[in-house]
């Protein structure tokens, strides 16, 4: 290929989403990562696009909305240019109303969805014998339904990114030589790098431990009970996690904590009860000290640009992201990059 005009060093969601992003605009772009496509966090199995609730709204939300709702397009796109399936699906999601009071903050949690969610999307109260036997368990026999949170496989989304951005004229490869601007987005391994050479923490990998059912359920909404992920995938499975952990010996490893989550996912969803368990999968996602996403201009590399710390969120944040970053990539115009994304809000001490 000529000489690329972007070189981004990830081939996790961020970097291929900004790579996808610059390409789009007519820049020239190689991926570079030794590990290969989605070799860190991005090559999970949970798949979950969900949002945060509709009330004490801010820029991390916002942000967030805008992507979720760019998201079937975007997807869209890379399926056709790519040939190849991303999983992707606006397929809701319902959770269990606990009790009375939690029944109450649901119902007003619908209020302000109606006009923080631009009409676009619904947050709502519905009977749990409406879903059927996919329901979770509800102590009060309400559930709160969204219209919002949708699905993609981690995996499947990954290659057909890569093999969109290749079939575009691009570069997806293990090694190369930097080329025109230079995008750093290396995970968890990154953040523990410019930690070392600023000096102090600016974020940390958070192990994740998560499993795969055997379960055909792909066209219902996905669940959000006790604390955790229940996600139908296109290919005949279901997808539980995930575990939270600071501290842990092993990054790859399960053990377990992942019995526990498996057994409060069964606990919650019946349904799930004699599905099968066909892996278990266990990664380390960046988590920047600021909980949001870190996006701008690098703080240690001159000329260069940072997009990591996704942790949870980053499919979720992907088609977003990609945008303002090419913004400031090609154009200069870091205005839509949020003030508590920029690097500066994960590297203040205190």
């Amino acid at each position: 290929m000529a000489m690329a005009d972007v070189t981004v060093y990830g081939a996790g969601i961020f970097g291929l989403s900004v790579a996808w992003a610059c390409q789009s605009r007519g820049a020239r772009v190689q991926v570079i990562d030794p590990g290969g496509i989605g070799a860190g966090s991005s090559g999970g199995i949970v798949g979950a696009l969900a949002p945060h609730t509709p009330e004490n709204w801010n820029d991390k939300k916002a942000f967030q909305l805008d992507s979720l709702l760019m998201a079937e397009p975007f997807w869209a796109e890379v399926a056709q240019v790519s040939g190849l399936p991303t999983g992707y699906l606006r397929s809701g999601r319902v959770q269990p109303v606990a009790d009375d009071y939690a029944l109450a903050l649901a119902q007003a949690r619908a209020e302000t969805a109606r006009t923080l969610w631009q009409g676009r999307a619904v947050w709502e109260v519905i009977r749990a014998e409406t879903v059927g036997d996919w329901a979770p368990i509800s102590p009060s026999g309400w559930l709160i339904r969204d219209t919002l949170t949708a699905r993609l496989h981690p995996r499947d989304a990954g290659r057909a990114l890569a093999a969109a951005i290749t079939a575009k004229g691009g570069s997806v490869v293990t090694e190369g030589d930097p080329e025109g601007a230079e995008v750093w987005a290396t995970g968890a391994a990154g953040l523990a790098t410019l930690s070392d050479e600023i000096g102090y923490p600016i974020g940390a990998g958070v192990k994740g431990q998560s499993a795969l059912l055997r379960l055909d359920r792909a066209d219902l909404p996905q669940l959000f009970a006790d604390a955790l992920h229940i996600v139908p995938h296109h290919d005949g499975t279901v997808a539980i996690g995930s575990t939270s952990e600071r501290d842990y010996d092993a990054p790859d490893s399960t053990d377990a904590q992942l019995d526990a989550v498996l057994d409060r996912a069964r606990a919650a969803c019946p349904d799930l009860a004699d599905a099968p368990v066909i892996e278990r999968w266990a990664g380390v996602r960046p988590r920047a000290r600021s909980r949001a996403p870190m996006l701008g201009r690098h703080p240690t590399r001159p000329a260069a640009f940072i997009a990591n710390g996704g942790f949870k969120i980053g499919f979720g944040m992907a088609p977003k992201v990609g945008q303002v970053m090419a913004d400031l990539i090609l154009n200069g115009d870091d205005g839509g990059i949020p003030e508590g994304f920029r690097p500066e809000a994960s590297m203040r001490k205190g």
